[in-house]
Order: C-alpha cells, then sequence, then structure tokens
C-alpha cells in the first residue's frame, strides 16, 4: 500500500511545520502548502480508523496540501506543547492565520468540509508563492 501521509518526529515538525517551543500566541506556519497535523498514538482504536481516510485524502489532495501524522507516544513534548489530551485530534494548518483543531475520529466528508473551510479557502491567495 502506498502511504501518502508524512509521519514527523518532533525535529521534523519543528523543520516542517512550527517551532513547538514558543508560546501558542507566536503561531508561525513554515510549510509552502497547507497541511493536515494527525495527533494519534498506535495503540487508539479510533486512530487506527482514521488512518486510512487520512490515506485517501492525502492521495486526493497531493499536490494542494500535506497530510502529516505525529505519534504522541513519541512526540510527548510536542503533543503537550499543543495541548493534545485526547487523540485522534486533527489540527487543521492553513497558509495565514491560526490552526484549527479538531477531536475524535472525523469522517471523510467532514475532512474534506475542514480542507475546503479552512485550508484551501483562500486558495488563490497561497498561488503567489
Amino acid at each position: 500500500m502506498c502511504m501518502n501521509t508524512i509521519h514527523l518526529t518532533s525535529d521534523d515538525f519543528l523543520r516542517v511545520v512550527a517551532d513547538y517551543h514558543l508560546p501558542p500566541t507566536e503561531w508561525h506556519y513554515l510549510g509552502d502548502r497547507p497541511c493536515i497535523v494527525d495527533f494519534y498514538a498506535e495503540w487508539c482504536g479510533p486512530c487506527r480508523v482514521l488512518a486510512p481516510v487520512l490515506e485517501e485524502i492525502a492521495s486526493a489532495y497531493r499536490g494542494e496540501i500535506y497530510v502529516y501524522k505525529v505519534d504522541v507516544d513519541q512526540c510527548e513534548t510536542l503533543a503537550d506543547a499543543y495541548d493534545i489530551r485526547s487523540i485522534p485530534t486533527t489540527m487543521f494548518v492553513p497558509m495565514k492565520g491560526r490552526p484549527v483543531k479538531m477531536v475524535g475520529a472525523i469522517n471523510k466528508r467532514e475532512l474534506e468540509r475542514h480542507i475546503k473551510d479552512v485550508l484551501l479557502k483562500n486558495q488563490l491567495h497561497h498561488a503567489e508563492v
């Protein structure tokens, strides 16, 4: 099976998403296109249900958004920095503005609605880069 989602370590997150050491008020996204960050754990049932849906989303929106996965057991400091208390937590990160978090296993239709409303809403605005 082709893996379209991208697994991140804490160091990867620092490089491609944001500096989680900064206070949340100083959010600055580092990516070159919007992204979804899935905070999950291997042992989490709802996380396992969401995983294939995120693979489909990553494939369908390839070239438009990134879909990242962060294992909260391996990246505890990172999860704490964003106050991840329940998993799965999905963070929608637009190019400009603050991320939007959703807690729980969300269905494909809800994911796509957030992609359109939060990530790709000002898509033409992002095309300047």
